[in-house]
């Protein structure tokens, strides 16, 4: 069975998306098959560059067409839901950027209805699949740091006047764009819900936050720091610490080509080439989210393991607990699903 992608939005995510699945030296038995974007001049052009067959004039219409069977959300935050929804409701299985939606209500109710199609659907945090991550689960599981105790993340670029961050209508927030980044490494490494959440911020003059600082309490006095900023350059690595030692995830810890073990060994991951250009680092390891899409699929998984909808459900309780905490709140927030 051949696994048909339509890609929903022309974006940035999008092109590189693409731009890695189809510069993959094998994706086994799966194709990008079409694109949809509002504005189908836009869809055409990006089907060119890619050579991607089947443009729709519509979401709708490509939801609604036999010729996909799972559809790529690079759209924005606010439509994250919509859009899922879409395509669920169209028996389409779903890849959708994170967040998966703009708040613990909406991801609830998406998952529900997935469940009820029986369709899979995942978050696309991609730093869950990256070879790195997996050496990194390796080393905590066999016991060489000990007990670990803390985690240290740390996610800054300069991007608080980009739209998509700063403006509250585009569903802008640090903690949203780039802060899931640090939520979810703390989770993969601790792997239960927080006893305790403590954030505090600044916030733009559009109600959007754009630095973060979130101490996460888990049992047994364990503890992460997350630093966000979305005004500054930080050293963007993240360290596990354990009774034993420590091992570090270097920049750019969201996808690393770069793990220092606690014994000093420095392990490289290479990421395969492309002929065309990337717009945000490391995406050539956004394939390997979409393998993994392919075999939950071909084994008639409706959630992956790896990033499941617990954990989905989980990060977005943190990432709404964080907003009240900052002060940062969205209209959404106090409509019904």
């Amino acid at each position: 069975m051949t696994i048909r992608w339509g890609i929903v939005t022309s974006g940035k995510i999008s092109h590189d998306f693409v731009n890695a699945f189809n510069s993959f030296p094998d994706v086994g038995d799966q194709v990008i098959a079409a694109v949809a974007a509002r504005d189908k001049s836009r869809a055409e052009e990006f089907a060119k560059t890619h050579k991607i067959a089947k443009v729709f004039a519509s979401y709708d219409e490509m939801a609604m067409s036999s010729d996909i069977d799972v559809a790529y959300i690079g759209a924005l935050n606010p439509d994250h839901f919509k859009l899922s929804k879409l395509f669920l409701e169209c028996g389409k299985h779903v890849l959708c950027e994170k967040p998966l939606c703009m708040n613990y209500k909406e991801t609830e109710s998406l998952l529900s209805i997935a469940k009820s199609k029986n369709l899979f659907i995942m978050e696309a945090v991609w730093s869950r699949f990256a070879p790195s991550y997996m050496a990194l689960e390796k080393e905590i599981q066999s016991g060489k740091l000990g007990d670990v105790q803390f985690v240290e993340v740390n996610f800054g670029v300069p991007i608080a006047n980009v739209d998509r961050l700063r403006k509250k209508d585009l569903g802008g927030s640090a903690v949203l764009d780039i802060g899931i980044y640090t939520l979810q490494f703390a989770q993969f490494v601790f792997r239960e819900e927080p006893v305790k959440v403590t954030a505090f911020g600044e916030i733009n003059n559009d109600g959007v936050d754009v630095v973060d600082t979130i101490i996460l309490e888990y049992s047994g006095n364990r503890r992460a720091v997350l630093n966000v900023n979305a005004k500054i350059r930080l050293w963007n690595k993240a360290t596990v610490y354990g009774t034993k030692g420590r091992v570090t995830v270097e920049d750019p810890f969201h996808f690393p080509d770069t793990l220092i073990h606690n014994d000093g060994n420095v392990e490289k991951f290479s990421l395969h080439t492309s002929n065309q250009k990337y717009n945000f680092g490391n995406s050539a390891g956004l394939v390997y989210q979409a393998l993994e899409v392919a075999r939950c699929i071909k084994q008639g998984l409706n959630e992956s393991p790896r990033m499941s909808h617990k954990e989905s459900l989980l990060l977005a309780k943190l990432r709404d607990m964080v907003r009240k905490q900052v002060g940062v709140h969205f209209e959404v927030d106090d409509k019904e699903v």
